[in-house]
């Protein structure tokens, strides 16, 4: 169970990663001029952060309990 949750993990660490990674790109661009691009990007950002979090509060919670 505790890979499981590592590898989904990882998974939401790097999923963040990218979702950064694009929103700093398409901010640069200077193309977008409402912003709602990159709201949207940070608004992914923020949802995979918190279920990372989430995981890892998990992953905390299960591996007290052993």
């Amino acid at each position: 169970m505790n890979v499981l949750l590592i590898i989904l993990l990882v998974g939401l660490m790097g999923a963040t990663l990218y979702v950064l990674v694009r929103g700093v790109v398409a901010m640069a661009s200077g193309k977008d001029v409402t912003g709602q691009a990159q709201q949207n990007w940070m608004r992914k950002r923020v949802l995979y952060q918190g279920v990372a979090i989430m995981v890892v509060a998990l992953i905390l919670l299960l591996a007290s309990g052993k």
